[in-house]
């Protein structure tokens, strides 16, 4: 069934002209809650330039601190994404957002090991459910087909996060150290733990938990979008969140995931050591040059999405990405010593692993739909997320036992390669609908 059926009135371009107004009214805002969610959970690693000696912390320290953020994650955010699809994301999300702003901003008050891995671990907590949450509100709007590029410009914020995260970072760090005794450090996490306090505060007043609730829609707009969503649900899977917890599709895709997540978080906790280890000692430069992979990913992105939109086609378009992400760490390691062609390679990573992220979503949301997919999305991403884990900790491991970060960029490159073989293994007729 498509909308012109529905109503003799509504074509193509209208319909169009509908979701265009849909996107720009939910796209930006869900975007800037992402970046200043996504700057809070990573800011740890310009943290790190100045904290590990301020606090005398070994490698193996920051980087258990830095995972074990993704334990509380792990294990609460089932039950909040079930949470927010009863109760609706905008009470959950703006409750999300407000405590992990608060917890955020406590971590300058860090001195101990265990202070950190405490405020660390009740951060995952605080913040367990925001992003699978999103991924599954978007289906609450969106059918498949429209999906991928929405849900790419989404996770723009990913790395728009690192464009404005990592200047802001270098500056305040820098500019702000020494005042009222307080370290760089400590500064930054008490100015970038605000904004989502308050834009957690704003959510409550703008965002619509459905499409019937959006008082900006004409009747007749809420008809041709309840009516897309209704005919796509009828292809869709809603089991019992028993089945969905031990389906092998959906733990083939907590694979998928969490071989790219390693990549992700190896990149995002320690781009600013890799990039000082390269000759650059100013917190202010490392922060600017920081911006640039970001950047760059932004475009690659929005590119890859459309293609795949265009095409129809997810599978190769999430492996290719994936294999460019692992040539990119592994370039990374033998241009170490040169601080132009070390940000090529790191740039080539990181448009490759994050050009993955986005596209790997529209293959779960391809066959599962109400709350299995809310229990499923959130499970992929709880598993997946373990990656966040274990891929800092491994790092600073291997860091610590070898006095170098190459032995961790090799394993984060081999994760990149096993996720792209694990996508090319998806039956495609399994996501074609997609």
């Amino acid at each position: 069934m498509t909308a012109a059926t529905v109503n003799p009135g509504i074509n193509a371009t209208s319909e169009d002209a509908i979701y265009r107004k849909v996107s720009w009214r939910l796209v930006p805002f869900l975007l800037l809650c992402y970046v200043v969610a996504y700057l809070d959970r990573v800011n740890v690693g310009f943290a790190k330039l100045q904290m590990l000696n301020d606090l005398k912390f070994s490698e193996t320290v920051y980087g258990l601190g830095a995972g074990i953020f993704f334990i509380g994650y792990f294990l609460f955010e089932v039950p909040s994404n079930v949470i927010l699809h009863r109760v609706g994301a905008r009470i959950w999300i703006a409750r999300i957002m407000i405590t992990w702003g608060l917890i955020s901003a406590a971590m300058m008050f860090v001195t101990t090991p265990t202070m950190f891995y405490v405020l660390r671990f009740l951060l995952g907590v605080a913040e367990a459910g925001f992003f699978p949450g999103i991924i599954l509100y978007l289906t609450y709007w969106y059918p498949a087909a429209r999906r991928g590029r929405t849900t790419t410009y989404f996770m723009t914020a990913i790395a728009l996060s690192g464009v404005i995260g990592g200047p802001l970072s270098g500056w305040v760090m820098q500019s702000f150290d020494g005042h009222n005794g307080w370290a760089g450090w400590q500064w930054m996490f008490l100015i970038e733990g605000v904004p989502s306090i308050l834009v957690g505060l704003w959510v409550l007043a703008y965002l619509d938990d459905r499409i019937s609730h959006a008082k900006w829609l004409s009747a007749e707009e809420k008809t041709v979008l309840e009516r897309n969503i209704a005919a796509e649900d009828q292809h869709k899977e809603d089991p019992p969140i028993a089945r969905v917890l031990s389906s092998p599709r959906v733990w083939l895709m907590a694979a998928i995931y969490f071989s790219f997540v390693m990549g992700l978080y190896g990149v995002s906790f320690w781009l600013p050591t890799i990039i000082k280890q390269t000759g650059v000692s100013s917190a202010l430069h490392i922060g600017l040059l920081t911006a640039i992979p970001y950047g760059c990913a932004v475009i690659g992105m929005v590119l890859f999405a459309s293609s795949a939109d265009r095409r129809g086609e997810r599978r190769w378009h999430i492996a290719i990405p994936a294999m460019l992400g692992a040539i990119g760490l592994v370039l990374s390691v033998h241009w170490r010593g040169d601080t132009t062609m070390a940000m090529v390679a790191l740039t080539i990573a990181t448009i490759g692993i994050l050009t993955t992220l986005p596209l790997f979503w529209s293959l779960p949301t391809a066959f599962l739909a109400g709350t299995g997919a809310a229990a499923g999305i959130a499970l992929i991403n709880s598993l997946g997320n373990l990656a966040g884990f274990i891929s800092p900790y491994a790092v600073g491991w291997l860091k610590d036992a070898t006095q170098s970060t190459d032995s961790g960029m090799y394993l984060l490159a081999a994760s990149m390669v096993v996720g792209a073989v694990l996508v090319l293994s998806v039956p495609a007729k399994m996501v074609s609908r997609g």
